[in-house]
């Protein structure tokens, strides 16, 4: 299920929109099969007229339901959970029936870190920490395909924001206060070597001419 299109803003456009890594399953996908082992083993060893045979079966089947209804549950929970970025924004939007979202503008994303174990690294998966100006500091996001990638479009993202921003000429009083936001992105930028020294001397002119 991807983001819904109507839920943008004028003008935005999606740079990416996807579902948790396949490792989300990991723990309901290792409970069902663990169960289903139990299940052979207890059908295996025991007589079905017997009592205790039935008491081992009845709870064999208890335990394949709920670890099955777990997986279904996690499968509908990853369908309806969407890390987006846009031209404007970070997204993240979950939840099958009660949502729950956050919103981080990208000119308020002051850095971008990602950590992956060795495992993870193999498998393609990865948490994302997103360090912002908002109220909420830091957001950790989990279970990120290819994190490092995601890392370098949030950052491009910015930079593009930012010259965007920097070629736009508005009333003298917003200008003001728009060029000291951008000279401080500008800054966080250049910190994070997303642009050269030649680029941040020239967007600088560019906002303070």
């Amino acid at each position: 299920m991807t983001y819904p299109k109507k839920n943008l803003n004028s003008n935005e456009t999606i740079a990416l929109d996807m579902h948790p890594h396949w490792w989300y399953f990991a723990q309901p996908a290792a409970a069902l099969v663990g169960s289903i082992v139990i299940g052979i083993v207890v059908l295996s060893k025991t007589e079905a007229g017997k009592t205790t045979g039935k008491a081992a079966r009845l709870v064999t089947v208890a335990l394949l339901i709920l670890t099955a209804l777990w997986l279904i549950g996690r499968f509908l929970k990853w369908l309806t959970t969407n890390f987006v970025i846009t031209s404007q924004r970070i997204i993240f939007r979950q939840g099958v029936v009660a949502k729950s979202g956050i919103e981080i503008p990208l000119e308020r994303v002051n850095n971008v870190n990602f950590n992956q174990g060795v495992f993870e690294r193999i498998l393609g998966a990865g948490d994302l920490l997103i360090e912002s100006g908002g109220e909420d500091g830091q957001q950790r996001f989990t279970d990120i395909r290819h994190p490092d990638k995601v890392q370098n479009l949030v950052h491009a993202q910015v930079e593009t924001l930012v010259q965007q921003r920097a070629g736009y000429r508005g009333p003298a009083v917003v200008a003001g206060t728009d060029v000291a936001d951008q000279l401080e992105r500008l800054e966080g930028l250049l910190q994070r070597g997303t642009i050269t020294d030649e680029e941040f001397a020239a967007q600088k002119a560019k906002l303070l001419g």
